[in-house]
């Protein structure tokens, strides 16, 4: 994937397709190269698109404080009218289910399916109020620590058995280590006040929600809540994958790459035959 010039103030990187892009929103301690080993899993006719979100990289901060997932869907929004985008598919990882579940719920035209992976239920915390004690201490822990030693200790728990699985967390710490303020104190706020589940009940295209059985940072009760929450179930699909943990691009980008591609089908079906109707 590579680099590209600034759109609407975010940075992106590009694996260049044909047919409606997939738009790939990471985590909240990564940036878009994470999605590289995907990239190279998935079709190669395929456009994939990872943006930094805002306050990531050099994708330029929000302007709130305290922004919730919906300013974050509406950067999105103008990210892709820049890009003269008119439908994506989007696939979002942890904090990025909870954009890409807001995107996808205000504005359905423009979204043809949806893959969640490792949900970010979020805690509904009202914007402005005192954070929970887990949030609050991620933003003192890397104030306390700094990037390098917050990363080292955090990114053995993204991983599952980290203890044999050396490369794979290394690659993990090395995302984490980009992470800067603004922005990620903003993207700490939003996942406070999120809530995924909400969301997911105004979705209409088809979704997909995977997750690795050994998540420990977004256990998988919190993907089967969202699972739960999309109406109809017929056009939805739970996939739990074992041996892996929450960085589940990283862990699992096979089984990832399986469920956006069944997940795309059934959406380019799904238009097929709404085309007959």
């Amino acid at each position: 994937m590579q680099r590209q010039p600034l759109t609407s103030d975010i940075e992106w990187h590009e694996r260049p397709g044909n047919g409606t892009p997939l738009i790939c929103l990471h985590g909240i301690g990564s940036l878009a190269t994470t999605f590289a080993p995907l990239a190279e899993r998935l079709g190669p006719d395929l456009r994939v698109i990872a943006w930094n979100a805002p306050g990531y990289g050099r994708s330029r901060p929000l302007a709130s404080d305290w922004p919730l997932a919906a300013d974050y869907a509406d950067a999105l929004l103008r990210f892709c009218d820049g890009l003269k985008l008119d439908r994506v598919h989007v696939l979002g990882h942890s904090l990025g289910t909870l954009i890409g579940a807001s995107f996808a719920a205000a504005y359905p035209n423009r979204v043809s399916s949806l893959t969640l992976a490792s949900c970010a239920h979020g805690r509904g915390t009202p914007r402005g109020h005192k954070l929970s004690e887990i949030d609050a201490k991620r933003l003192e822990d890397l104030d306390r620590l700094g990037v390098n030693e917050f990363a080292r200790i955090r990114s053995p728990r993204l991983v599952f058995e980290p203890g044999v699985n050396h490369d794979l967390v290394e690659a993990v710490r090395a995302d984490m280590t980009t992470i800067t303020m603004p922005g990620y104190g903003q993207a700490v706020r939003m996942l406070a006040s999120g809530d995924l589940s909400a969301d997911c009940t105004k979705v209409q295209v088809p979704t997909s929600v995977i997750v690795g059985l050994h998540d420990q940072v977004t256990p998988p009760e919190q993907s089967r809540a969202a699972y739960q929450a999309l109406v109809p179930k017929a056009r939805s699909k739970f996939v739990s994958v074992p041996n892996c943990g929450h960085a589940l691009h990283r862990q699992a980008p096979d089984a990832l790459a399986a469920t956006i591609a069944l997940t795309i089908k059934d959406a380019m079906q799904e238009g097929v035959a709404e085309l007959h109707d």
